[in-house]
Formats: C-alpha cells, structure tokens, sequence
C-alpha cells in the first residue's frame, strides 16, 4: 500500500523531546591523526560527513547509529546527517540518539530537521540550546507519539520506487554503451596549447558582486574540483557578459587544495580568473573526461608556493593515444570512456538487485 503524507496526522515536536540526551563529539585537532579506517565527520554534509579516515583512541570515537548536528561551520550549519558506523567527530558537531532510530527513519527525521537549516549562518551558531529547542514536524500514531514505524516505511518505499526507476535508465544507457576497445594502443606527447586552440581566463573577479540563486542560476566555478567544479549558482539577468561557454576543460590555476586539479564542463558558465578554459571542437564529454584524468597527474608539482601560471600551464605534458597520423585520438579516447562507463554501470545494476 503506497504511503501518502497527506493522508496521516502530524504533530510538532522539540528536538529535545525527540532526543532527551545530546552528545558531544570529541575531537578538537583532526591534524593530530594519523590516516586510518574509522572516518572523520566534520563541519560538512558533503559524502554523509566523512572528510577522511583516521586512526583513532577509543576515547574518541562516537557510537553510530545517530544523528548528527552540524553546529559551526561555514556552508553546512544547520544541517544534519545520519551515521550508521562509528566514527570520529569535530567538536563542531553534536549527536542525538534514541532507541527507534534506524537508517530509513532517520532519513525521513532527517529531512524535517533540514528545514530549519535557513535560521542559521556562520554569525548565528546551532549551540545546543538552540538545537534543543528547534522544532521539527513528524507524522504520528494514534498515541500522538512520532510513528517511526510509518517514516520507516515511507523511506522503503520511495528507495524501491527509486532503484526501479534508476535500473531502468541505467539498463536503457548500458544498451546505448555497446562498446568494446583495444588496450593496446600507442601513445604520444602533447603539450597543452598544441592540444588547445583557444585558452582564455575565467571573467569573474570574486563571487561579492553576483547575486547567488537557488534556481535558474549560471553555474559559478571555484578553485575546487569538487561539485565538478560548481561553488554555487549566480544570477543571469545583468551578468551575460561574463559567462563562457561550455564543452571546455578548465584548468585550476589557483587555490589551495585544488590547485593544478581539471574538470570538463559541457555546459556554459560564469568562471573565477583563477581558471583557465581550454577549447578544442573535437573534444566532447567524454574524450573531455578522459584528458583531464591525465592532466591531472601533474597535480603534485603544484603548492602554494608553486602556482600553476599561464605559462606553466601551456608548456605541461599530456601522454595521449594517437591516432595512424601521430596525432590525438579523440575518437579512441570517447570510445574507452564510453567501454569505462558501460562497465560501471554494469556493477551498479548487479548491486542494486
């Protein structure tokens, strides 16, 4: 029987009262630790929390099967995720927990508690009175108590309803992935601006004078190579003149941490001066995909005291298959690609049944 929200009661509820006991995470110097299995969550709802994994002491590990609240942190205040293992925790965070919680309810709570996430900003911090005290609404029995059992088949439900749906379109693009290539194929050197005919710098000076949207926006691209590149979504209306257009590789120039990283970008967009684009018509997205895999293996002679100029950036080194002429193949480029993602896709229908 399909649950329908609008069919059930609901009833508003204080943090506190769904989760008498919040806790605190422990760890206050993740530098400190040394690489390890147990994962870090920190100030961030990006990959469930987890920014790394670490070797930890019992002492401060967190127990999972929780909640937890980002409460500081620039960008994810506000937010929540679920924690199925156990882990190792930011001080920025705090648990709640009770004995219903389970995966698939705590989505749904999940859900209700990010609605608050608006009331909070980088200046305006979740301290645990403020949590405690957010209210959140919940769907309930006839005891007028949450009904974890109803969001815990609410949650099931959708989840099939989505597997069903993606092992469709995923069986439909494994049809259209027909592909088979051979390993053995020669190589040569390129330089970047033999491979390029146009390399031109990103427009924008800095995000403080775009107004940032949350639908029917440009995409701004950052110093990262996370989001593919994407920090956020900026107006069109009176920016046109900055935006650039797409099927171009983007080469970071600047920027601690992603310095010296690519990213192909097929649609258009509004791009820091810390980037540089490259254009070349025979590219497309996956021959685009495939060049940045080994652009990026000079990433480690970049740091921040090494920054990847203009020129050093035209003179960098790709190793590419050619082509008869000992000239790039493109085509066996997208080809591989292609053979790449049909075999991936593969390994999810096989998982997800």
């Amino acid at each position: 029987m399909t649950k329908i929200l609008s069919n059930i009661i609901w009833k508003k509820f204080k943090v506190k009262t769904i989760f008498p006991n919040i806790e605190k995470c422990k760890c206050g110097n993740a530098g400190s630790l040394e690489d390890g299995r147990t994962p870090y969550v920190g100030a961030t709802n990006r990959n469930n929390g987890t920014m790394r994994y670490v070797k930890a002491s019992e002492k401060l590990i967190t127990k999972g099967n929780c909640i937890v609240f980002i409460c500081d942190g620039q960008g994810s205040v506000g937010y929540s995720i679920y924690k199925a293992e156990d882990f190792v925790g930011s001080t920025t965070l705090k648990v709640g927990r009770n004995k219903f919680l389970n995966y698939y309810n705590a989505q749904f709570i999940i859900g209700a508690l990010d609605k608050n996430r608006c009331i909070y900003s980088y200046g305006y911090k979740r301290t645990e009175p403020r949590l405690k005290n957010e209210t959140i609404y919940l769907p309930v029995n006839s005891k007028g108590e949450p009904d974890y059992e109803f969001m815990e088949e609410y949650i099931k439900e959708r989840e099939e309803k989505l597997k069903q749906r993606y092992q469709k379109d995923v069986t439909s693009r494994v049809m259209n992935l027909q592909h088979q290539v051979n390993e053995n194929k020669n190589w040569g050197e390129f330089k970047i601006k033999d491979i390029f005919s146009v390399m031109v710098a990103g427009k924008s000076k800095g995000l403080n004078h775009l107004e940032q949207v949350n639908r029917n926006g440009v995409p701004y691209l950052g110093a990262t190579n996370r989001n593919n590149g994407v920090l956020c979504f900026v107006k069109k209306e009176g920016n046109e003149k900055l935006i650039q257009r797409g099927n171009c590789i983007a080469f970071i120039r600047n920027g601690e941490g992603s310095m010296g990283y690519s990213i192909y970008k097929a649609e258009d967009f509004i791009a820091t001066s810390d980037i540089t684009l490259g254009y070349n018509n025979k590219i497309n997205k996956y021959s685009g995909m495939f060049i940045t895999t080994i652009a990026d293996r000079v990433r480690g002679k970049y740091s921040f005291n090494y920054k990847r100029s203009d020129t050093r950036l035209q003179k960098e080194i790709l190793s590419l298959p050619v082509n008869s002429k000992g000239e790039p193949d493109y085509k066996y480029m997208e080809d591989y690609m292609k053979y790449l993602e049909q075999k991936k896709l593969l390994e999810y229908l096989e998982y997800i049944k």
